[in-house]
């Protein structure tokens, strides 16, 4: 397994990982197979779209009008970051990409995102590779 570390810099913020994880891809040098890409973080998600700078913005907009923050949630009575732990199940902690001729099978406008609720901080997403 491999690791892609994130630095995230806002509150809620999509980072496009793709490029790193295609690195992996070529570096194992898989003809055939699945990538799963997961983040470890109950506070983060990962998700599959487009990489275009309005819906990403629109993504954001709808996690925060759907999920917001200091909404007397019960777990802020804790750290204050209910919103980012519900956001993260609505986003889903992995995805599972098919591998094939040595390549992600990605859709040509299709972007592997790393989705944060709860930055700024340091995260990690583990890249596991399975031939088949």
């Amino acid at each position: 397994m491999e690791r892609v570390e994130i630095r995230t810099k806002e509150s809620t913020e999509l980072i496009d990982i793709t490029r790193e994880v295609k690195g992996i891809i070529s570096s194992k040098r898989v003809d055939s197979g699945v990538c799963v890409v997961f983040t470890k973080h109950t506070t983060a998600g990962t998700i599959i779209n487009e990489n275009e700078a309005g819906l990403k913005n629109d993504i954001l907009k709808l996690l925060n009008e759907l999920i917001p923050k200091g909404k007397g949630y019960l777990h802020d009575r804790i750290d204050n970051n209910a919103h980012s732990h519900l956001r993260a199940v609505v986003l889903g902690s992995s995805v599972t990409i098919p591998i094939e001729n040595c390549a992600l099978a990605l859709g040509t406008w299709q972007s592997i995102m790393f989705v944060e609720c709860d930055g700024p901080r340091r995260r990690e997403v583990c890249v596991a590779v399975i031939e088949g």
